[in-house]
């Protein structure tokens, strides 16, 4: 008798909403990024935030002509995400300080000479398994944070505040996403809406309509867990302090893929935690465009001070259609993997970097290393 080959597995991914402490941290570190870039494209930051109950704080070091205003951006941007309100602990009212300095010049004797501002390995990824050319569990999961905003934005859900997490585990078989298993999602709400409708208006205005785009059905009623305490009032950086760059396997492929050393918010392209990441990705995601393979991790390694990377491999996981020479050669067709070559091929030294500090930095068509191109 035939062996039965149908083999199932499940795998889980959660990413975070906008408002999250972790977030806010990435968020303020990217905005001063951008307003940094946008007066000065040569600039080197590398910026860390921290925020506690009524308190944020600047760490890091930048070399820069930009003038800018710290305090106002910060405040600004608190304000936009949502934190309005003293009351919760934390708001653009907070407590503010600064201890942002001057680049080492250690590390600005290779990096002015185009090397890397940093050693590390970066990974890149992309599946056939959604549109975006994303795995679909991080995917689902970035949709159902977002979703989750939008819906606290426009007014649609009054009750929601600016905080919260979505995660969501997809049933495999064969390889392939089949059915959702399980969904979970923690959102801070006003006291006076009780458990049972967070939950019903969580299940009818985010679960359902996500998973619809999708095309996915929901889980059983058993398998949709909302507010797994029951409740959550106060959002934020009073009920759990955040740190810039703390969501990286958020920030990348929710775990399917692997990950490298650093993180990404805060960071110019100099740092190639930052741009290698972005161009493993570009390289990952047109060799599956291409249909040269289904799944594809990219990986590179770089050296501080040092402008060609010493590791670039490709894997396909068995899936290409062409040898591993022309997986290769075809890389070094889409880009220059030097610390100059990606900056310059993707245009790195400019302000875009506020739009990738929440739902993830890959699998959003208006940024450019997740354009397709013909080789």
């Amino acid at each position: 008798m035939p062996q039965n080959t149908n083999v199932t597995r499940l795998f889980t991914s959660e990413s975070v909403c906008a408002g999250h402490p972790d977030k806010i941290c990435d968020a303020i570190s990217d905005a001063i990024v951008d307003a940094i870039l946008a007066q000065d494209p040569h600039s080197r930051t590398g910026i860390e935030t921290v925020a506690g109950a009524n308190q944020i704080s600047l760490y890091g070091e930048t070399k820069t002509t930009a003038k800018i205003n710290y305090e106002e951006i910060v405040r600004e941007t608190v304000k936009r995400l949502g934190y309005t309100n003293p009351a919760w602990g934390f708001s653009q009212e907070s407590i503010f300080s600064n201890d942002v300095h001057e680049q080492s010049p250690e590390i600005a004797l290779g990096v002015d000479q185009d090397g890397a501002g940093d050693q590390g390995m970066m990974f890149g990824y992309a599946c056939t398994e959604t549109p975006e050319l994303m795995p679909l569990p991080i995917a689902l999961a970035h949709a159902l944070a977002r979703r989750i905003d939008e819906a606290r934005e426009s007014g649609e859900l009054t009750w929601l505040r600016p905080d919260g997490k979505a995660q969501v585990t997809v049933r495999y078989e064969n390889d392939k996403p089949v059915a959702i298993e399980k969904l979970v999602a923690a959102v801070a709400h006003d006291e006076e809406t009780a458990a049972e409708q967070v939950r019903s208006d969580i299940i009818e205005h985010v679960f359902k309509p996500v998973l619809e785009h999708y095309k996915f059905d929901l889980p059983g009623d058993e398998d949709i867990i909302v507010n797994g305490t029951g409740l959550w009032h106060i959002p934020g950086p009073e009920s759990d302090a955040g740190l810039t760059g703390r969501k990286i396997v958020v920030d990348t492929y929710g775990g399917y893929a692997r990950v490298g050393g650093g993180a990404f918010s805060g960071k110019d392209p100099s740092k190639v935690d930052r741009s290698g990441a972005y161009a493993a990705r570009y390289i990952a995601k047109n060799i599956v465009a291409a249909g040269l393979a289904t799944k594809c991790e990219v990986g590179l390694a770089y050296v501080i001070g040092q402008p060609l990377p010493l590791m670039q491999t490709i894997e396909t996981f068995g899936t290409a259609t062409v040898s591993d020479e022309e997986l290769y050669a075809f890389k070094d067709q889409l880009i220059d993997t030097s610390v100059k070559g990606i900056i310059e091929k993707l245009d790195l030294a400019r302000p875009i970097y506020s739009q990738t500090s929440a739902y993830g930095h890959f699998g959003k068509e208006n940024l450019p290393w997740e354009q397709i191109v013909k080789v």
